[in-house]
């Protein structure tokens, strides 16, 4: 049964207009629970629901943690023990950084060892961290390649896999429903020279994803959006109900040139953005991928992570 499928098993039996008003009011619970009950017989627990991120890695109501790309001049390491410094609890996990100071010749991606998968999860558990993202990696049309990436995924019980491979949807879409995984399309900026890059258009993301499994949707970059000159919260509004996760990014100015500043500072609108996503009921997670001032970003990054829980305490 599809996602889809299960939503119309659950809907009430009845039509309104064959009930007086003291009926409509009686029956929506009963029904709605009896008819959950009949349809989630039919399905496996891992065709129901994928597993949400914990509520103890939430901060300020969020899983809000690094993209690891944002500390790239590091090791990966590294960068988990400053994403830790930063007070999070989640992290993106990145593809081609460097392993650790010990190990600098080993490039962390989905095709190292299960022994150097062992030696992340230990240096996460050690600072208290949950991975729960992957990418941006490009997923090969070809199920092999891209089943390799899913199994990745699961051996590091993530949430999601970050992604642009449109072109690989048929392929990703078989591999969610299998290893029910989430897939989130990342956007960049819009490259004016490159009218086929398209993944920067939240409206065409949204007519990559709209007829797919509800497992994928999208990984909106609000510094990229900001970059192509987009309003954030007009574009989440656009992908209402598909957001998978986020590269959450405050820009200093609108322009292709713009560069990362501490959440609340400059014109991406985080507080809206913040309140776009809580209403739309998100439940991803947001990547701090703060890309300015790349060696010494840990206390304005601890600044973006103390925004969100300052932003929780005041709702």
């Amino acid at each position: 049964m599809t996602y889809e499928e299960f939503f119309v098993a659950i809907e009430p039996i009845h039509h309104d207009d064959d009930l007086d008003s003291h009926s409509k009011l009686m029956i929506p619970a009963r029904t709605f629970y009896l008819s959950f009950a009949s349809a989630a017989l039919m399905l496996a627990p891992s065709q129901l629901f994928s597993a949400p991120i914990p509520d103890d890695c939430l901060t300020g109501g969020f899983a809000i943690g690094c993209q690891a790309y944002t500390f790239n001049r590091f090791t990966l390491f590294e960068a988990i023990e400053k994403t830790a410094a930063a007070g999070a609890k989640v992290i993106e996990l990145p593809t081609g950084q460097k392993l650790s100071l010990e190990e600098p010749n080993v490039k962390f991606d989905h095709n190292v060892s299960d022994d150097v998968l062992e030696k992340v999860k230990a240096k996460l558990a050690q600072h208290h961290l949950r991975a729960v993202n992957y990418g941006v990696i490009e997923i090969p049309r070809d199920e092999a390649g891209a089943r390799k990436v899913f199994e990745f995924a699961r051996k590091m019980s993530l949430y999601a896999v970050i992604t642009e491979s449109v072109e690989a949807m048929d392929t990703i879409e078989k591999l969610v429903k299998e290893f029910d995984i989430r897939v989130g399309i990342h956007n960049h900026p819009r490259q004016p020279n490159n009218p086929n890059y398209k993944v920067w258009d939240p409206n065409y993301v949204l007519s990559v994803v709209k007829d797919r499994d509800l497992r994928i949707g999208s990984c909106a970059d609000t510094g990229h959006w900001v970059r192509s000159g987009l309003k954030p919260v007009d574009c989440l509004r656009i992908l209402k109900g598909r957001v998978v996760s986020s590269h959450l990014k405050d820009l200093d100015r609108v322009d292709p040139d713009a560069h990362d500043v501490p959440f609340g500072t400059g014109v991406s609108d985080i507080p809206g953005i913040l309140d776009e996503l809580k209403r739309q009921g998100f439940v991803g997670n947001l990547a701090i991928e703060y890309e300015y001032n790349w060696t010494t970003s840990l206390p304005e990054v601890a600044q973006c992570i103390g925004f969100v829980r300052g932003y929780g305490a005041r709702k």
